[in-house]
């Protein structure tokens, strides 16, 4: 069983399923996910003469703020090509240059010292995922659930049976029928995607929020590095506008930040301007706007052709004049918004996480690639070296269920429908205002404290209101927020320093050996 259909659950289905059947379980339409909204690319080096692995590797490292795993980042890195090679097989496309090369048409964003972003324009990630949803569609062996929602995984320990506590399935709750029934498989993947949904602004959509991550947690795995939450510093500011992000190829391609004014300022923070990563950017952005007052910044690429500008980014170009923007003669407001988890439940490149049956790929899932600060576009190219290397792991080794396992039927209790639906929307919003307004960008000793006490006593209401009432999509989404916050908050307590996304004032400094902050999970 697969859950989640962004790219790294699509490719992790398709690897599969050469080798036996695969349930692909997704609680929207197979599109809804972060990948079909990424506009960026995917980091790749295809420029051998002017990139190196190397260079992508220590490009890597320093973003990941000396938090990153050598040995991983350059396992995904070098494993790039091939994985790109497999997308073009399957019919991606992606932007080559006009000038009859043939070569592609490669993008730089923040932090990378060479261009190596492969893209489709700026819908790079919808064009993967029309072309693998189809793929999927298509495939035989690969039975898609749409509309359903995983409730919690199943343990040998759960079931009280001897021996190593390993996954062996879930209950799901089936949106349409509101039937709950459970899955009995050796092999569980988890392929969910993060959690921005637990801040009250983000760029994510509606259903990131964190479920494969309390899952996982839930059922006994470990996770690591919860504090590092990236907020990408260029999400459009405008009262009409949700969610819609201005991706970091913009200023790849020279836009300069400003303040509201057209004062440019990245040059006061760091030497590498506006391409410098996304935690100083978006520091430097938060930073200008306490300063000045404003509600936003600004992005200013006023200097390219209006013919570049909607040749390269046609998206971004149409959606901000829908607004009244046109970007080629026209300030850009922008304001940052939560983007990325780094942290997520531990596991190694090949998906294995410290619960046996248990497989994690792509942001749902703590590698070691990203560190303390993810790179651009690393995002996608941990999506499909993950998708590939753990679908062999299964393969090579295969898991076995139990013997004479038997999953019992979903027990509903006294539990009535509700006739308090306020409250999970109440709560729901509770949750991330606190988590925005204590636990953002710049963070304090005093505020982490404020939000913990707050999200413990929330958790305490949603843990009453679930067992009281009969499951539905939308409280099963608040358990798992409130529950992924808490984790976050708890994990930025224990990192008594700055580093990477994680910054506070009570610490500003960094440590000068670099360690993980793992919270092993409920295991019960």
């Amino acid at each position: 069983m697969v859950v989640g259909s962004g790219i790294a659950g699509l490719m992790s289905a398709l690897h599969l399923a050469a080798h036996g059947r695969v349930l692909l379980v997704t609680k929207k339409r197979l599109n809804d996910c972060n990948t079909n909204q990424a506009q960026g690319g995917i980091a790749c080096v295809v420029d051998d003469v002017a990139d190196s692995f190397d260079q992508h590797v220590r490009d890597t490292l320093v973003a990941g703020a000396g938090l990153c795993r050598e040995d991983v980042v350059r396992k995904v890195v070098a494993g790039g090509p091939a994985r790109i090679a497999e997308l073009i097989a399957l019919g991606v496309r992606f932007k080559r240059r006009d000038d009859g090369s043939r070569q592609y048409d490669l993008g730089r964003e923040g932090g990378h010292t060479q261009r190596r972003i492969l893209h489709a324009g700026d819908r790079t990630g919808q064009k993967l995922e029309s072309v693998l949803v189809r793929r999927v569609l298509a495939h035989p062996n690969i039975q898609t659930l749409e509309y359903a929602m995983v409730i919690d995984l199943i343990t040998t320990r759960w079931l009280k049976r001897p021996g190593e506590n390993r996954c062996v399935g879930a209950y799901i709750l089936d949106q349409k029928t509101s039937e709950i029934y459970a899955v009995r498989t050796p092999c569980t993947v988890l392929a969910t995607g993060g959690c921005g949904k637990v801040y009250l602004y983000t760029c994510n959509p509606d259903i990131a929020t964190g479920d494969g991550i309390a899952l996982a947690w839930r059922a006994g795995a470990r996770v690591a590095n919860m504090e590092f939450i990236q907020f990408h510093p260029t999400c459009l500011y405008h009262p009409q506008a949700r969610r819609f992000l201005i991706s970091e190829a913009v200023r790849g391609e020279g836009a300069e930040l400003t303040d509201a004014d057209g004062r440019p300022f990245m040059g006061d923070y760091d030497p590498r301007g506006a391409l410098a990563p996304r935690d100083v950017v978006a520091r430097a952005i938060d930073s200008e706007m306490k300063r000045t007052g404003a509600p936003y910044c600004c992005l200013d690429i006023r200097h390219k052709s209006r013919a570049f500008l909607k040749g390269r980014f046609p998206k971004i170009y149409e959606t901000c004049l829908s607004f009244g923007i046109d970007i080629a003669k026209d300030l850009i407001p922008i304001v940052p918004s939560a983007h990325y988890c780094c942290g997520g439940i531990q596991a190694t490149v090949d998906g294995a996480t410290s619960l046996p049956g248990l497989s994690a790929v792509g942001e749902t899932a703590c590698t070691g690639l990203h560190g303390a600060n993810r790179l651009a576009s690393n995002s996608l190219l941990e999506a499909v070296v993950g998708a590939h290397e753990t679908a062999n792991r299964l393969v090579n080794a295969p898991e076995r269920l139990p013997a004479k396992l038997r999953i019992p039927d979903w027990e509903y209790g006294t539990a009535v429908a509700s006739d308090e639906a306020v409250m999970v929307a109440h709560n729901w919003m509770e949750v991330r205002t606190c988590m925005w307004d204590y636990v953002g960008i710049v963070r304090t000793s005093k505020r982490l404290t404020r939000a913990r006490n707050r999200i413990r006593n929330l958790r305490r209401e949603i843990r009453a209101y679930y067992f009281d009432y009969l499951v539905t999509a939308d409280t099963l989404e608040l358990r798992n927020l409130a529950l992924v916050a808490d984790l976050i908050i708890r994990s930025a307590m224990r990192r008594r320093e700055s580093r990477g996304l994680h910054y506070t004032l009570d610490y500003p400094g960094a440590l000068p050996r670099a360690h993980d902050t793992v919270l092993p999970g409920r295991d019960k």
